[in-house]
C-alpha cells in the first residue's frame, strides 16, 4: 500500500494541488478516503499508537523501542499464542502465561476496522480471556492486509476462515486511553494502552 509510504513519507513530496482541498464546493461530494487511511485516522483518534512497519525487521526494532520507552525491559510479557511467540523468540521477551506476572500483553487480531479504528479479537487471540483480565498494555502486530471496512465484514472474514469451527468470545477493542468522562456508549468497554505494530504485506 503505497498510502503508508505517502503518509510517512518526505513531506515535500505534496503537491500544491492536494493541498487545496478546501477549493472543493460545499454540494459537491464528499471525497471517501482510502479504507487505510480512515483506519489510521480512527484508530490514533480513539488513543491508539501507530507504528507503520514495512518489514519484519522494523517490527521488532519497533517493539524493542517500545519495551526501552515504557521501561518495560525487565518485566513480562504475557503471550498466550505459541506461533507468535516463535515468531518473537529472538526479541529477548520475558514471557509468561500468568496474566498477573505481565506487565503487557502482546498478541495479534482478527481485523483492524476502518469505519471506527477499532481492532477484532477472538478466543484465537484471547482464549476465553475477558478484557478487563488482560494487563492495560497491549502490543498488537498485525498486517495491513488485515484491514476491512466494517465489523460486519470482520466477522463474515472469521466466518469463512474457520468453516471448521468458528472461534468465541468475539469483542472488539476501541478505546485506547483512560477517560474519566465516559458516555454511555463506552460503558462497560475496558480502556487499554494500546501500540499497534502494522506491518505491510499488500
Amino acid at each position: 500500500m503505497s498510502l503508508f509510504r505517502k503518509i510517512f513519507g518526505s513531506k515535500s513530496d505534496s503537491s500544491p494541488e492536494e493541498l487545496k482541498s478546501n477549493d472543493r464546493g460545499k454540494y459537491m461530494p464528499e471525497v471517501k478516503l482510502p479504507i487505510d487511511e480512515r483506519f489510521t485516522i480512527n484508530f490514533k483518534a480513539n488513543g491508539g499508537k501507530f507504528l507503520y512497519c514495512e518489514d519484519l525487521n522494523e517490527v521488532f526494532q519497533n517493539l524493542e523501542s517500545i519495551i526501552d520507552e515504557n521501561e518495560w525491559n525487565t518485566k513480562k510479557t504475557l503471550v498466550l499464542d505459541k506461533n507468535l511467540k516463535d515468531k518473537f523468540k529472538n526479541c529477548n521477551l520475558q514471557t509468561t502465561a500468568l496474566i498477573s506476572d505481565a506487565t503487557f500483553f502482546l498478541t495479534t487480531c482478527e481485523n483492524l476496522i476502518a469505519n471506527d479504528g477499532s481492532l477484532l479479537i477472538s478466543s484465537k487471540q484471547i482464549f476465553e480471556k475477558k478484557l478487563p483480565e488482560l494487563p492495560i498494555n497491549f502490543v498488537v502486530f498485525a498486517t495491513t492486509s488485515q484491514i476491512v471496512e466494517n465489523i460486519g465484514e470482520g466477522l463474515r472474514g472469521i466466518k469463512s476462515k474457520n468453516r471448521q469451527k468458528i472461534p468465541t468470545n468475539i469483542t472488539t477493542i476501541k478505546h485506547f486511553k483512560s477517560n474519566d468522562d465516559k458516555d454511555f456508549l463506552s460503558y462497560g468497554s475496558s480502556a487499554k494502552n494500546l501500540y499497534l505494530l502494522l506491518l505491510e504485506d499488500l
